[in-house]
């Protein structure tokens, strides 16, 4: 397939033996590489609508979350003729993703604003930063804070300001690395009455690179390639957790080739032992066919915050929360799905709760 350019990136499709992946790679002004990333491929599919999808039942505004100099277009989804209203806030897994958090033909965040609406709560969902600013964005000096932090505590301060929306009935709901970094969102802005973690991972996200490679690699045999390059993937996890890892640490030594502040900054924060000194309410929510981030650490979160949080896993689920059979492989990501009623009903019952 040929490569698609939309202004400074240019995606190239790559066939791997066991998943499609578009590589991304993001240039600035002067045609120099600021951004280097696997992201999933475009998919000749198309998004089919949830029967939840119900346009009666929801009005949208476009909205932008603006920090400093960056301004991120995104959607505020609201009940049809309700005020007062709690409202969360979508958080994305890694990734430049949009506000949709489109994934093959698959829109999580969308399916999460219709069918929370229909249950009389609002979402604010936005287009991250990795994905509307990449060019202006050194990789060098990228950390979790410019990546998510700093852009989730703008659509706080944002969410509190519309009048539809009850200012102390805002919570936010993180996915993948979203849900991981929830818990210091909330230790950061303590106006938020809860979270809500789907597929959180709480082991580190260098650990869950490896384990995801290697399940995909043992599908069928390993091959003499596949064990090298799991060798070369272990090596670079263990330097990004060496006490020796600097700023000065190459890139290329690290996992997925990011630059050793990301890593850092990562280091510095434990999830479970800032999600245990939480005053705010807590849900937790996984797929039991998750293969990214897996029930291993569903049950790390149940241990560690026990009764202080609420706790839900689906069987048939995979890490889009979208229902399927047997084994979870990439290619399940190919297929347009929507993300299970029954955790929407879940949710928002949580919510309405509190």
């Amino acid at each position: 397939l040929p490569a698609r350019l939309e202004e400074n990136i240019v995606y190239t499709p790559c066939e791997f033996e066991h998943i499609s992946l578009d590589l991304k790679l993001v240039f600035n002004n002067q045609k120099k590489i600021t951004g280097f990333y696997f992201v999933p491929a475009k998919s000749a599919a198309s998004y089919q609508k949830p029967a939840y999808d119900e346009n009666t039942t929801y009005i949208t505004k476009d909205i932008f979350v603006t920090t400093k100099n960056f301004s991120l277009p995104g959607i505020l989804t609201l009940p049809a003729g309700k005020t007062n209203v709690p409202l969360i806030i979508l958080v994305h897994g890694s990734g430049p993703g949009d506000k949709d958090e489109t994934i093959g033909p698959n829109k999580i965040f969308r399916d999460l604003a219709v069918g929370l609406a229909s249950n009389g709560i609002a979402t604010l969902r936005y287009n991250k930063r990795t994905k509307v600013y990449p060019s202006s964005m050194n990789p060098d000096s990228v950390t979790i804070y410019e990546e998510t932090l700093d852009d989730v505590t703008s659509a706080i301060n944002l969410a509190s300001s519309f009048s539809e929306i009850n200012p102390a009935g805002i919570f936010v709901l993180g996915h993948s690395m979203g849900g991981m970094l929830a818990p210091k969102i909330a230790k950061e802005n303590p106006s938020v009455k809860g979270i809500i973690l789907l597929a959180a991972n709480a082991r580190p996200l260098q650990d869950l690179i490896l384990e995801q490679t290697n399940y995909i690699f043992s599908a069928d045999e390993l091959t003499e390639k596949e064990k090298e390059q799991l060798h070369a993937i272990k090596k670079q996890v263990a330097a990004s957790k060496s006490k020796t890892l600097s700023i000065k640490t190459p890139s290329n030594d690290l996992p997925m080739n990011i630059p050793a502040m990301y890593w850092m900054s990562l280091n510095d924060y434990q999830p479970l032992q800032t999600a245990a000194e939480l005053t705010q309410k807590i849900f937790v929510l996984q797929g039991e066919r998750d293969y990214q981030v897996t029930m291993e650490d569903f049950n790390l979160w149940k241990k560690q915050l026990g009764r202080k949080a609420g706790f839900k896993a689906y069987p048939k689920l995979n890490h889009l929360f979208i229902a399927g059979e047997g084994k979870s492989m990439p290619k399940e990501y190919d297929k347009p799905g929507n993300v299970a009623p029954e955790l929407i009903t879940d949710i928002a019952e949580w919510v309405n709760r509190q």
